[in-house]
């Protein structure tokens, strides 16, 4: 039966031409791809040195007790005006993710004398190679590569992380850099600065740190750990100390 004579007998109305959906599924597309574009623009922008959304100190808080950086490794002159300061576990991943800021830290602030850098170990339980990890960057120091290593470790972190000889991997990383093996495998299967790592340790436990990374420029806790609140803090720091 034809369509025409259909509706004549039937009296059925013609039927509705299908609308497409298409237009509007590209157009929520498009608005959600803007808004995480926008979003991302917002976490990643670098916030000026003068920003109100910059972290302070909290009212009337202490100046970082000094004496304690003596358990963790310091780089960059004693007498630098500001002083960042890292809680950290060599297998976190947020931590692996802010090794990039303080790299560029070392390289732009400590070289200049600008910044002293130091770094605590702080290995959480649920790493099991964290503290190897600490303690072949620390054996590494006794023959003065101790941020080579540091900056190996969290550039490799994902090869590392699961394994079941961290020794053997962390030996292969020493020979990389030129060091003594012999003398390194037996600073690591003697656990040497074991008792350096567990007073780091109860050094931020005393300070309350339980997370990583913790960053502290000065006595400032940052928010957001990363290269853009940290330079921003160390440059309103710097100028406030310039004034």
């Amino acid at each position: 039966m034809g369509e025409a004579k259909r509706r004549k007998e039937t009296g059925a109305p013609p039927p509705r031409e299908r609308k497409s959906n298409k237009p509007m599924i590209i157009g929520v597309s498009v608005l959600v791809l803007a808004l995480v574009v926008i979003g991302l623009s917002f976490l990643t922008a670098e916030p000026e040195p003068t920003s109100d959304e910059l972290p302070v100190a909290s009212p009337g808080a202490d100046p970082f007790p000094a004496q304690l950086d003596q358990y963790g490794v310091s780089v960059g002159p004693e007498d630098a005006p500001v002083v960042v300061r890292e809680f950290a576990d060599y297998q976190c991943p947020a931590c692996g993710r802010f090794s990039d800021a303080s790299k560029q830290l070392k390289q732009e602030y400590v070289e200049a004398g600008k910044v002293r850098f130091v770094y605590f170990d702080l290995p959480l339980q649920q790493h099991e190679n964290a503290v190897p990890a600490a303690l072949a960057a620390r054996c590494a120091g006794d023959q003065d590569a101790y941020w080579d290593m540091h900056d190996r470790l969290f550039a490799s972190q994902t090869e590392w992380s699961g394994s079941g000889d961290p020794v053997a991997t962390f030996t292969r990383y020493a020979n990389d850099l030129g060091l003594e093996e012999r003398r390194f495998r037996r600073c690591m299967t003697t656990e040497l600065h074991r008792e350096d790592i567990e007073q780091s340790r109860r050094t931020a436990m005393q300070l309350r740190v339980t997370s990583t990374p913790t960053v502290l420029v000065d006595n400032i806790r940052l928010t957001r750990p990363g290269w853009g609140q940290l330079s921003a803090v160390v440059e309103r720091e710097l100028a406030s100390k310039a004034e």
